[in-house]
């Protein structure tokens, strides 16, 4: 992992630094929303460097900024179409209203695990089912975190009624939405926001899967914790500036094309799926309460409010002139075959 500390340096490591740099044809600059210390940064987009540099024999070197070091996560689209940076793993839903399509992965019931919501909103892109959405820059993958729950401080949550009035984090307009029939009080903010604001009390509890719970810290200070399997699922990108993908040799765009698209989407899933039980063990060890939702979404008691926000997005959509209902659909389809 490279670090981008400004330090004193010898002499003799400032040559091989630059001896390193003067190699490359090429510098890509990653920036993302997680700590350099997290299972996303360490486990996946790491993998990605390292491969990339190898495949391309040095020529490529990739530069990664974790914490929002170049742009802060609602920015980090926007940075790369603009090239203030040339790469991104960021939230989609960060950017608000602006791929609306895509979101629907995010709608309860759709996915079961990263896995399966990544191979789903994958083969989706792959379909042709979201091109209007990405003309801006150039996708490499997309995945999804597992299953959303509910961490919080105090009693609970064993029922919607428990929800009433508590402050919650939400990530996106899709979990606002849901939240918001289940009868709590969305306020809106990135991940890295989140342990500051619970800590202070601002919110009371948090909209995140187990990964985030551990990455971001919020297992310290969370005292109950709610599984509702399929409850929700955040959609994210890892995509390029246009113009830095179209400069690149041919030779080079093949080493990125080979390090793009279902495997890649498939390994993000297996890698957020294993953080889910990273993060889940370490509330049980830690002797946090945790209730698990029989049946998900299907939970006769929970059903009801989920079902109308899932009903509210896609009708909303579809007012709007887009094929909401028919991208549910194919993703409702995916999910019976994805990552099986």
């Amino acid at each position: 992992m490279k670090s981008f500390t400004r330090i004193a340096i010898s002499g003799v490591t400032a040559l091989a630094i630059s001896t390193t740099t003067m190699a490359a044809d090429v510098t890509i600059r990653l920036g993302h929303l997680w700590p350099a210390v997290a299972g996303p940064h360490t486990k996946l987009l790491s993998v990605w460097e390292e491969k990339v540099e190898a495949e391309s024999n040095g020529r490529i070197d990739v530069e990664i900024y974790p914490s929002g070091t170049l742009a802060a996560p609602p920015a980090q689209y926007d940075a790369v179409k603009n090239r203030i940076m040339d790469a991104t793993a960021t939230v989609l839903g960060y950017s608000a209203n602006r791929f609306p399509l895509t979101q629907v992965v995010e709608l309860p019931g759709v996915q079961s695990n990263a896995v399966n919501g990544s191979c789903i909103v994958q083969s989706l892109y792959d379909n042709g089912a979201l091109d209007s959405e990405f003309g801006d820059t150039h996708p490499l993958f997309f995945f999804t975190h597992g299953s959303g729950g509910f961490h919080n401080k105090g009693e609970a949550i064993m029922q919607p009624a428990d929800l009433k009035g508590l402050r919650m984090r939400r990530p996106t307009t899709v979990v606002a939405n849901i939240l918001e029939q289940l009868g709590a009080q969305p306020v809106g903010m990135a991940a890295p926001e989140s342990y500051t604001s619970m800590q202070r009390g601002v919110i009371d509890g948090v909209a995140l899967p187990w990964e985030g719970a551990m990455s971001f810290r919020l297992n310290e200070l969370a005292e109950s914790h709610t599984e509702i399997e399929g409850l929700y699922t955040l959609t994210f990108i890892v995509t390029m500036n246009k113009q830095v993908y179209d400069s690149l040799p041919a030779d080079l765009k093949a080493v990125i094309d080979n390090n793009s698209g279902l495997e890649w989407a498939n390994k993000a899933g297996e890698v957020f799926d294993e953080l889910d039980s990273l993060g889940r063990q370490q509330a049980v060890d830690a002797g946090h309460t945790i209730v698990t939702i029989e049946g998900g979404t299907e939970n006769p008691v929970w059903k009801a409010p989920i079902v109308n926000a899932r009903k509210a997005y896609l009708d909303d959509l579809q007012e709007k002139g887009l094929p909401a209902r028919d991208v549910y659909d194919q993703a409702v389809a995916l999910a019976a075959s994805c990552g099986m």
